[in-house]
């Protein structure tokens, strides 16, 4: 690594960065994030890498999930608590079905950057006629409000983002070291609009059936089990803005080379994800472990290229390769990908992005035509068929990734209420990417647990 620093990405071609007109104002929020606390730790970091070795080799599932962009203005207690929430339930279902440990990994404290397909949008302006001004990019870079100056990149809006990333981080670990995560109390969990009644039933089943367990193994041990008082959580983003990422990257003492400390898992996106990249040289030099999303585009050479590139030593637990290909593509384009990495060896965590390779426009029902969503049973049906692909190909799928949100919005059709594209305006509140809402996630939670227990 003689030849990596922090900073030797700004020699390589650097996709989807904003373009700051002020340089002075760039270097004084730079400067300002080098000068702020950590918001994750080296060992933090370090117990995750262990987590996700165990993933690769079949000892543990990954339950990775949260916003499809985080907004500053959700950074409130009551949102934060339900995205706990419905990820500590969803894993309470899947430790059921995979009798293995799960291991949870939130989007966010920092998932506030996204890649926009085009760099500007147009819509009619104050005086009728067309306004282009940039894409909304996330709220560390840009403002949604459509007007030119909230979509002019502010540098300060780092600042902004890395100060609700750590409020975020604060209120989480306060809540899981007040026991807020007790695996004794589950009924802490509840949130009160899930109108399903069928899934609701299930879950209690589920519940008291665990509680029973729980006292069963305290009364033969004598003692309570300490371990089942407080969950781990670990938090993870897309490693978009550089600038961002270089600023909280760090050398620690008594440990070997740099830790990205904005967060514990970095990814790099399918379209950052170029082998002579910015991103790529950046994310090499990293210790955490870090990402990769691959899409339909990925070809078994440039993915072992990539993977030499970013994991040289072999390490378990370094890379999770997250894959994104879409009901339609996932039979055609993910075997060449398990068989290449499979015949030559390579330790890799598989995991399966069901979600963005699945997005599609509204056909025109409902008040807002041509609105992105997704739907329920592609979403459920990539998942079975990767999981199908895996076992043939004698890989591991060893977790899964979702855009979802613990509140009850209407942004995916389908599943057991069965919204439909006209029910999409109801609560349609994403910054960008379709959400789960909190009953198809629970629902999908049961749907995949009931998969891992028949394997």
């Amino acid at each position: 690594m003689s030849d990596w620093s922090v900073e030797s990405w700004r020699s390589r071609p650097a996709l989807h960065q904003p373009e700051y007109a002020d340089a002075e104002a760039v270097g004084t929020a730079v400067a300002k994030l080098r000068s702020f606390p950590p918001l994750v730790t080296s060992w933090e970091i370090e117990r995750l890498k262990g987590e996700l070795a165990e993933a690769q080799q079949g000892r543990r599932f990954i339950l990775q999930g949260g916003d499809c962009a985080e907004s500053l203005a959700d950074c409130t207690p009551d949102v934060i608590t339900n995205k706990l929430k419905i990820l500590l339930q969803m894993s309470l279902v899947l430790v059921q079905g995979a009798r293995k440990p799960i291991t949870r990994i939130g989007r966010f404290a920092g998932q506030y950057a996204k890649p926009r397909s085009s760099a500007t949008e147009t819509r009619p302006g104050p005086d009728g006629r067309d306004l282009t001004l940039p894409s909304y990019c996330g709220d560390l870079i840009n403002s949604i409000e459509f007007t030119p100056e909230a979509r002019r990149p502010n540098p300060h809006l780092m600042v902004r983002c890395y100060q609700h990333a750590a409020l975020t981080l604060n209120f989480i670990r306060s809540l899981i070291d007040a026991g807020f995560a007790d695996l004794h109390h589950p009924e802490y969990w509840e949130l009160a609009f899930c109108d399903n009644a069928a899934l609701h039933e299930e879950y209690h089943a589920m519940v008291l059936r665990l509680s029973d367990s729980v006292r069963f193994m305290e009364t033969i041990a004598g003692q309570p089990i300490d371990d089942l008082t407080r969950v781990e959580f670990f938090t993870s983003h897309e490693g978009l803005h550089l600038l961002y990422e270089s600023a909280g990257t760090r050398n620690v003492p008594r440990r070997e080379g740099y830790y990205n400390l904005t967060t514990h898992l970095p990814w790099i996106g399918d379209r950052c994800r170029a082998i002579d990249g910015a991103h790529v040289e950046f994310f090499r030099g990293i210790r955490n472990p870090i990402g990769v999303k691959l899409g339909t585009s990925a070809t078994p050479d440039e993915l072992l290229a990539l993977i030499d590139r970013l994991n040289p030593a072999n390490e378990p637990g370094r890379l999770v390769l997250i894959h994104r290909m879409g009901l339609a593509s996932v039979q055609r384009c993910l075997p060449p990908l398990l068989e290449a990495v499979n015949r030559n060896d390579r330790r890799v965590l598989w995991v399966c992005d069901p979600m963005h390779g699945n997005t599609k426009a509204a056909n025109g029902s409902g008040s807002h035509p041509g609105r992105k969503t997704r739907d329920f049973a592609d979403i459920l049906g990539e998942l079975d068929a990767s999981f199908d692909l895996h076992a043939k190909a004698g890989t591991y799928l060893g977790g899964v990734h979702f855009e979802l949100t613990g509140d009850h919005v209407t942004e995916c059709t389908g599943g057991a209420r069965g919204l439909s594209e006209a029910d999409l305006a109801a609560n349609y509140r994403t910054m960008c990417d379709p959400r789960l809402n909190y009953e198809q996630s629970l629902e999908m939670s049961f749907l995949i647990a009931r998969r891992l227990a028949s394997a």
